[in-house]
């Protein structure tokens, strides 16, 4: 397989490194991780053999290969790291967004847009975060300890975990659809000359919550969720 046939989901979890220059380029490796690298480099008008180069000079190396962790480590790491993380950004996000839109809507009226939209992605994921907890991934773990100890997985009140995965990868799209939008309205994060102290932290913030979102996204699709699929089948629970 070559480097543009691969998929840009492998390239991410092969070369973890690589990810901030996806993220300079604007290429997606999370909702859209199965994407050929070319496609996705086309999508983003990166030329591949520019995005190859980057990477074999830009690339950082990553103390972490989550694909060969166990999956109770990949799990905690997701919540005490990235689920930490947007409940603290989605707690404060929402209130600065309305701040600045009632102090600047009148000369920048993008700000009402980017109010109304980061109440939506907020509204999203909270309960997203909440399923994944409750549900999701003890079942997950479950199956883990399944792999290991050579038992029977327990019942389930939704049949295979195929079902509550595809249901938050669907989630994941929606809030990448949205993080898109407001990408697009705030014209990537670009700041107006007479942009306040809120209204930079509003920016910031959501510049960061994108960032982290991405990379959050990327473990979930690429690496959780087709390993706890295998864990399941091996199991014969599919």
């Amino acid at each position: 397989m070559s480097f543009e046939t691969g998929t840009i989901g492998l390239l991410a979890i092969a070369n973890p490194g690589a990810i901030p220059v996806l993220e300079k380029l604007g290429i997606d490796f999370c909702c859209g991780g199965e994407a050929t690298v070319a496609e996705a480099c086309r999508r983003a008008g990166v030329d591949p053999g520019h995005l190859a180069s980057l990477i074999g000079t830009g690339g950082r190396p990553s103390d972490r290969a989550w694909e060969k962790e166990p999956l109770t480590e990949l799990l905690r790491f997701i919540v005490e790291t990235h689920h930490v993380f947007t409940r603290e950004a989605i707690s404060s996000l929402p209130a600065l967004a309305t701040k600045v839109r009632g102090r600047h809507g009148g000369a920048h009226p993008e700000t009402r847009d980017v109010a109304a939209l980061v109440h939506d992605l907020s509204g999203d994921l909270a309960p997203h975060l909440q399923k994944e907890e409750q549900i999701l991934f003890p079942y997950i773990a479950s199956l883990d300890e399944v792999a290991r100890l050579g038992t029977q997985p327990p019942p389930s009140c939704f049949g295979s975990v195929r079902n509550p995965i595809r249901m938050m990868m669907a989630e994941h799209d929606a809030a990448g659809a949205l993080l898109r939008t407001l990408r697009d309205v705030t014209r990537g994060y670009e700041l107006p000359a007479d942009a306040c102290t809120s209204f930079q932290a509003l920016y910031a913030g959501l510049k960061g919550l994108e960032e982290d979102l991405h990379r959050h996204i990327h473990l979930e699709n690429n690496i959780l969720f087709p390993r706890a699929l295998r864990l399941e089948e091996a199991a014969g629970r599919a």
